[in-house]
């Protein structure tokens, strides 16, 4: 299969990109989008047999459920049962936080095949707030399957190249708009009883979720592969070839003598004389939201030198921080 990339650099690229996205989707083939967090790989998420082709071509496991994103707030009841206790605080956080990097996990209707939940009785449904998704979405006029366009497990992409890089011969297109946003995937909660669990870390913070008048139960929950019940729960994932070691303190270690070591450096106080065979800093200015746009593409980066080791300094688990850590402890669980 050829991939073909399609530009949206004018309004004419753009219009044809669009049209192009929406005959894929509708003949049943799957199409890379850009979304505000990462790159997605899109498909009918009511048609089963589409979905059937993200799993395919990114090597997904079955297990591992997909998110659907609506095209607009009317399909949510549509997709999902809102239960009445808890209705005015999904209604409230759909309020604030969609469009936007921001998915709730819900009980699911019938209309969802089972493919995408991985046979739950839940699923995870977000509103993208990226331009050229949304429009890609109204146009098609159906909710649509998207995880991360990648090989299972491995870096989320940020960029059209990266999609590229990763799925290319197994997908017919990949729509161009520049790099994502928010450099990681969306913040995952479910509603219980009056309360938020935060599924999955990502752009809209703990900090946020306290902020919009509720007093939330937030736990991250640590799950065995058996029971996943968001995207982004098992316990290696968004992993480099490359093996991964967090460390606390980048003064005090040296770089084995016999390895090529690269460095993904938070503190900036590590030159290229400390024995690294390359380093990325993730925001010179210690910038968390810096950090998260670069965090995937650094990673990237430090993969492909063929090193035998990759070393990442610790951030501080507060705000954004706390989902970058998420993303880093992942990618060095072997």
């Amino acid at each position: 299969m050829q991939t073909d990339f399609a530009t949206t650099s004018t309004t004419s690229k753009r219009r044809k990109a669009v049209a192009r996205a929406v005959e894929l989707l509708r003949q049943g083939e799957i199409v890379a989008l850009p979304t505000e967090t990462v790159y997605g790989l899109a498909a009918d998420a009511l048609n089963p047999i589409a979905v059937a082709k993200i799993f395919e071509a990114k090597e997904r496991p079955r297990f591992d459920p997909l998110i659907v994103h609506l095209p607009n707030r009317e399909w949510l009841e549509r997709i999902v049962v809102l239960p009445e206790k808890d209705r005015e605080l999904i209604v409230r956080l759909a309020d604030k936080f969609w469009p936007g990097p921001f998915t709730i996990v819900l009980p699911k209707r019938e209309i969802v095949p089972d493919i995408v939940t991985a046979g739950l009785d839940t699923v995870a449904v977000r509103l993208s707030a990226h331009p050229i998704f949304a429009q890609i979405a109204r146009a098609f006029d159906k909710p649509l399957a998207a995880p991360s366009a990648n090989r299972f497990g491995r870096i989320s992409p940020t960029t059209a190249q990266h999609v590229f890089d990763e799925l290319d011969g197994r997908i017919p297109l990949i729509i161009d708009a520049g790099p994502a946003e928010h450099g990681i995937e969306s913040t995952i909660v479910t509603v219980r009883d009056g309360g938020i669990e935060i599924l999955r870390r990502g752009p809209i913070t703990e900090e946020q979720l306290r902020g919009i008048g509720f007093q939330p139960a937030l736990h991250r929950q640590d799950v065995d592969a058996t029971i996943v019940a968001a995207p982004g729960q098992l316990p290696s994932h968004y992993a480099p070839a490359t093996p991964l070691r967090l460390i606390d303190n980048a003064e005090t270690y040296s770089p084995p003598k016999n390895q090529r070591v690269g460095f993904l450096a938070w503190s900036g106080r590590v030159t290229s004389r400390a024995g690294f065979v390359a380093i990325r800093n993730l925001s010179a200015r210690q910038d968390l939201r810096e950090a998260a746009t670069n965090l995937f593409r650094h990673l990237r980066e430090l993969d492909a030198l063929g090193l035998d080791l990759i070393v990442a300094e610790r951030i501080p688990s507060h705000g954004l921080g706390a989902a970058i850590m998420d993303r880093l402890e992942r990618a060095s669980h072997r």
